[in-house]
């Protein structure tokens, strides 16, 4: 999930790099307007992402699906633990309707954690791309899933759906994962993507966040893990602290350290690698599907 770090809400002393403009531009506005008058659910709003204005204006946008409560705490997410509310079924109609009005050329679908449901919300994933898919033929998809504790008969409604990329985060390195991502496994998000890429789907991703005490070492190492897994996309972004009780910026990384990630990520062999500090999970993703 990307929410967290999508946070607008920055530690004081930030570095000049990580001042975001505000986004601008027809397409956005037209967009903007169609989402207060309809009162759609989009991430790129509720997570005041940086890239909203640039990303809209390619007709890209990002919807959460299954609530905003996460049976899950981790470490860096902003984003409400605890018991969620009853799912609703005409959801996947609902985001297919939005993603109509806004005209969505390429749409990124994402979701909280739901360990509490037998199916882990991967029959409201499953009937979501295919509400999509019937409803706007044209748009291209990526969804970005949870680890579905890695059951493979649950990651295989993902693979059923088969949307044009599947993208799931190892959000840091081995060493921080229990840290960061309290009830996930580092190896465990490794064989969730190779078991997407084994099993035909067409482009895997993963995301990693900088500035919690990983090392420049950890930092290729998990790029190395990724390839391994066949992964073909990488994004690499800096992290900044939702609030006061998440875990704190170790460090704001360089434009320049960025810039040396993209090119040891492209020596690894990944297709696209997007890295900079204000990089998210779904930038630049609707060049992810090429």
């Amino acid at each position: 999930m990307e929410t967290a770090s999508q946070s607008n809400i920055l530690p004081v002393g930030k570095p000049k790099w990580l001042k975001v403009k505000l986004p601008i531009g027809e397409k956005y506005t037209e967009l903007r307007g169609l989402v207060d008058k309809y009162k759609l659910n989009t991430i790129c709003t509720s997570g005041s992402c940086p890239n909203m204005g640039e990303c809209w204006g390619e007709g890209t946008a990002t919807f959460m699906i299954l609530g905003n409560v996460c049976t899950r705490s981790c470490g860096f997410c902003g984003v409400k633990t605890g018991r969620p509310e009853d799912v609703e079924w005409d959801e996947p109609e609902k985001v297919a309707r939005s993603i109509k009005i806004m005209k969505i050329k390429h749409a990124v679908i994402t979701s909280v954690d739901r360990d509490d449901l037998r199916d882990m919300g991967s029959i409201i994933w499953l009937e979501t791309v295919k509400a999509i898919r019937r409803m706007n033929p044209e748009t291209t998809l990526e969804t970005l899933i949870p680890d579905f504790q890695g059951v493979e008969r649950i990651i295989d409604r993902i693979v059923e759906a088969n949307p044009e990329v599947v993208s799931h985060n190892m959000e840091t390195v081995r060493r921080l994962t229990r840290e960061v991502r309290i009830q996930a496994k580092y190896d465990r998000s490794l064989a969730v993507l190779k078991y997407l890429k084994d099993s035909g789907i067409r482009r895997t991703k993963s995301g990693i966040m900088l500035g919690l005490g990983e090392t420049e070492e950890e930092v290729i190492q998990t790029m190395k893990d990724l390839r391994e897994a066949h992964v073909d996309i990488v994004t690499i972004g800096q992290y900044l602290q939702p609030s006061k009780k998440h875990l704190p910026v170790k460090e704001f990384i360089t434009p320049e350290q960025f810039a040396k990630y993209e090119q040891i990520g492209k020596e690894l062999g990944f297709r696209h690698v997007e890295s900079g500090a204000l990089v998210r999970s779904s930038y630049h993703a609707q060049k992810h599907i090429l």
